[in-house]
């Protein structure tokens, strides 16, 4: 009994990174990727009521009220795109800290627009730094954390994202009839968490799994020992043979993962950006107006579900958790879209069951992605997932006032069915069960189903 318990105590000398406790700076690491989120979600719900007074003022048309509120969506996609791209070649920290450096910036220059195409540009580089951070804050979050705690950390950014998005809501709804220029300082107002961000971060290390990739052993075991405990190893200290490249995302072992990333990320941000982007606006067009108190049950709704989002990503199967999401979201919003103005009760319920599914299953969307490419092109993979999403958001957030302008409500909100539709059969046909395995074997086994 002796020697078998100093066998487990020398055992216990040496943990592989995926099997770490948790610990002070996992949840550092979490934190600050979290509170990119929280501004995410303030800027992409502040836009709404700023156009709200923006609107008459600038006399705004159907089509500069599209750009406007699709702007830092498309910014994002760019920043995706491109941003995650290079993080994979010149590191994680770099990117982590420069994405919130244009974010603070560019939140700031909003006060000073006075035209909408200044707005717009500013927009867009807001959506470009968001766009970079989401690249690099899912994939530094995944490579430093726990595989026990992964899917958790993960999947939490969606609840600080519904708190961000909820509290540019309460200050738009507050804001909205204290001055005409109150858009000014609701816009600029986003500088305020990014720049608290933006000081946090500085110092944060390096990813230890970027750095074995790039042959850097010494450099990544000092910051494994240093961050997470003296007796974490690395699981794979083997530098990657061949050279990721963004190419890879389309190789024949890999784009079916690729494909099914994309395809489903932007199968539900579609609906979700273009619904909850003009929200005001939609529940006035279906007959169930501000004033009802339905905007601040939503909201409400939508912390709940992220929220409970979290418990479903623990409990259930990645896979059975997705598909069963979609199938909800379907049969609700094709009931929003054939239900009579008169049958306001179930118009509700259908509404609040859709929103509470929407926020919980948005979970997903930080999880499958980084659990799902290897190391040397994670970035990249997350990036294009993420930019592909945003581009689809920012195509049906431009398209939805001017599709509500010209076909009506009901068949706009029909057109959004058909897009969970398709998000559902692609998850049946290719979502991999990620839960449980490490990230080299998520990575590795993800196009395996």
């Amino acid at each position: 009994m002796a020697n078998q318990n100093v066998a487990l105590k020398d055992t216990g000398n040496t943990i592989k990174l995926d099997d770490a406790p948790l610990n002070k700076f996992h949840i550092k690491i979490a934190g600050l990727t979290f509170g990119a989120h929280f501004t995410d979600g303030y800027i992409l719900g502040i836009i709404g009521f700023a156009l709200t007074l923006m609107t008459p003022q600038m006399g705004l048309t159907p089509l500069w009220i599209g750009l406007i509120g699709s702007s830092a969506l498309i910014g994002l996609f760019l920043g995706s795109l491109v941003l995650g791209w290079i993080s994979d070649y010149v590191g994680r920290q770099k990117i982590f800290v420069f994405s919130f450096i244009v974010i603070t910036v560019a939140s700031i220059l909003q006060f000073f627009a006075d035209s909408p195409i200044e707005l717009v540009l500013y927009r867009i580089l807001i959506g470009i730094g968001l766009g970079g951070d989401y690249s690099v804050g899912h994939t530094m979050l995944a490579e430093f954390s726990p595989r026990k705690h992964r899917g958790v950390l993960l999947g939490s950014f969606s609840v600080i994202w519904t708190f961000g998005y909820v509290a540019a809501n309460l200050i738009g709804i507050f804001a909205i009839g204290t001055s005409p220029d109150a858009w000014k300082w609701m816009l600029a107002s986003s500088a305020i968490p990014a720049v608290i961000i933006l000081i946090l971060r500085m110092g944060t290390p390096e990813s230890p799994r970027w750095l074995i990739s790039k042959g850097r052993i010494e450099e990544a075991r000092e910051i494994v020992k240093k961050y997470v405990g003296p007796n974490i190893v690395l699981d794979d200290e083997s530098p990657v043979q061949t050279k990721g490249s963004f190419s890879t995302l389309f190789s024949k072992e890999i784009r079916k993962r690729t494909a099914f990333n994309c395809i489903f990320f932007v199968c539900l941000v579609i609906p979700y950006f273009a619904i909850y982007t003009f929200l005001p606006n939609i529940l006035d067009a279906i007959g169930m107006s501000e004033g009802s108190g339905t905007d601040l049950l939503l909201n409400g709704i939508l912390i709940i579900g992220a929220v409970l989002g979290i418990w479903f990503t623990v409990k259930y199967s990645r896979r059975g958790f997705l598909i069963s999401s979609f199938i909800v979201l379907i049969i609700t919003l094709a009931l929003l879209s054939i239900l009579p103005i008169s049958a306001t009760t179930l118009m509700i319920l259908s509404f609040a069951i859709f929103t509470l599914i929407m926020s919980a299953v948005s979970n997903l969307v930080g999880v499958f992605p980084a659990e799902s490419f290897p190391t040397e092109i994670r970035s990249s993979g997350v990036g294009l997932a993420t930019a592909v999403s945003r581009l689809g958001s920012a195509i049906g957030t431009f398209l939805l006032p001017i599709g509500i302008a010209s076909i009506g409500i009901q068949y706009t909100m029909l057109c959004l069915t058909a897009v969970l539709i398709i998000g559902a059969i692609v998850s049946i046909a290719w979502a991999p069960e990620t839960k449980s395995l490490t990230l080299s074997e998520a990575s590795s086994n993800g196009n395996k189903n």
